[in-house]
């Protein structure tokens, strides 16, 4: 039970709970008192040469809070995930700073409604940022891009691929009709819930299980275990937890969110029911002006274009980029309306456009396309050094060589100079706890997996 919950308890629980409410507020204090100082940081980066974000320094932060969390008999894990959190949200606080967001106010836009995964990631991009934020549901992506060309919304948050179902077609469509512009990214984890009326249904007794249709393409897998369950689309994964909500039938459940669960007061029946555990989806901030990202922020540049009807075209476009060193991260073709049989091109790549030699690879670019328009240069989410760093860990002694003998362990060398950290829980019952067990001891430095694997009752170990 949570430190809010009152109700009728004993006098020394009170007690408690009253001191653990205390704890929560010297929590929150600290925070406020550790954001003031990142604003003060940020002044200091505005103004000067250092980078935004330093990763070496990240770092050794997390290793020397995970050593002090270790004093105290806190979870390595917990720490890691804490302050990953907390050093995130610095960096979008700086970022907001750096590209002269300020404290305006802004009207931003989303796909669906509140508890939507388009909703939770327009409220991570925008966390951080000064000023009053107002978020908005439309029921399509068109009307969405349409309220910002028209001044309604200042910016929108728009999906444009998932890893497990591919690129949203549309997106990509609306981008190249309407005059916008691509300002930002968010990477959104997409984690699917079966919600349903009553926390204690069975499973069997479900006949009808209603969601947006990319949702329950992407748990096919868990769907096809509920025989004689009718699965519905609908058109939005938030409002189908409000739809059975009001048929106020327990024999239907959605797939949403957590959040949209929380919102509408309905209990969660299973979580993770998704077919692919690594599910994420790219969504685009879009706004009617360009906006240049500060040239220190690791950054992608998008374009569309269309190459002349001809052989090699494209292939000549590419080979300029290739050679300026430009590292393509996506290359999407989709039909040119009212051209069969002809295509044009979504590409982004790496870079930045106030770099002298990505200005020269554009502009050489620019000759071998037909059609060619820069959609935006932008922070990125998806490139490694934008992504959160590890805890260092402290170097441990050598080992004697003459003592310990040599193991090789896949590409592991257990014995020879360098330590190397193996972690794990003890028993792993499926080949889905063992990928989860090795995500987190990845994520605290580890470099293999260490467990019993009862499922086919045998020892494994793994690089992570």
């Amino acid at each position: 039970m949570s430190s809010d919950e009152r109700g009728d308890a004993p006098e020394g629980l009170e007690a408690l709970r009253a001191a653990l409410d205390g704890v929560d507020r010297s929590i929150l204090e600290g925070l406020a008192a550790r954001r003031d100082l990142v604003a003060r940081v940020g002044e200091l980066k505005a103004s000067g040469g250092d980078v935004v974000r330093d990763t070496e320094r990240e770092s050794s932060l997390l290793g020397k809070l995970v050593g002090l969390g270790e004093e105290l008999a806190l979870d390595p894990w917990l720490v890691t995930r804490v302050f990953h959190e907390i050093l995130e949200h610095s960096l979008r606080t700086q970022h907001a700073r750096l590209h002269g967001e300020g404290d305006a106010r802004r009207v931003v836009g989303y796909q669906g409604a509140e508890g939507a995964f388009s909703h939770a990631a327009a409220r991570r991009h925008y966390a951080g940022r000064d000023g009053d934020l107002e978020l908005r549901g439309y029921e399509g992506c068109r009307p969405l891009l349409e309220a910002v060309r028209d001044g309604v919304l200042d910016e929108a948050v728009l999906p444009i691929e998932n890893t497990t179902a591919g690129s949203i077609n549309e997106s990509y469509d609306l981008l190249a009709e309407l005059d916008l512009h691509l300002v930002g990214e968010v990477i959104q984890p997409v984690v699917h819930c079966l919600i349903g009326l009553e926390a204690d249904v069975p499973l069997g007794h479900l006949e009808r299980i209603v969601s947006h249709p990319v949702a329950l393409a992407q748990c096919h897998t868990f769907l096809g275990g509920l025989p004689g369950c009718r699965v519905e689309a609908f058109r939005d994964t938030a409002e189908a937890v409000s739809k059975i909500a009001s048929d106020g039938d327990p024999r239907q459940a959605a797939i949403a969110s957590e959040e949209a669960a929380r919102l509408r007061g309905l209990p969660v029946l299973r979580r993770g029911i998704q077919d692919q555990r690594e599910n994420y989806t790219r969504m685009m901030i879009v706004a009617r002006e360009a906006r240049m990202p500060d040239v220190r922020v690791p950054s992608k540049v998008s374009l569309v274009f269309a190459t002349r009807h001809e052989r090699g075209a494209l292939a000549r476009a590419i080979a300029i980029l290739a050679a300026a060193e430009l590292n393509l991260t996506k290359l999407e073709s989709r039909p040119r309306p009212g051209s069969p049989w002809e295509y044009r091109f979504y590409l982004d790549f790496q870079g930045h456009l106030g770099m002298p030699e990505v200005a020269d690879a554009l502009e050489a670019f620019a000759t071998e396309t037909s059609f060619l328009r820069v959609l935006g240069c932008y922070p990125a989410q998806t490139l490694q050094e934008a992504q959160p760093a590890r805890p260092r860990r402290v170097a441990l002694p050598a080992p004697k060589a003459d003592l310990v003998p040599k193991v090789r362990v896949g590409p592991i060398v257990i014995g020879d100079a360098e330590p190397d950290l193996f972690a794990g829980p003890r028993d792993l019952a499926s080949a889905r706890d063992v990928r989860a067990a090795a995500e987190q001891a990845a994520a605290l430095g580890a470099d293999g997996l260490w467990g019993a694997y009862l499922e086919v009752h045998r020892r494994v170990e793994g690089r992570l």
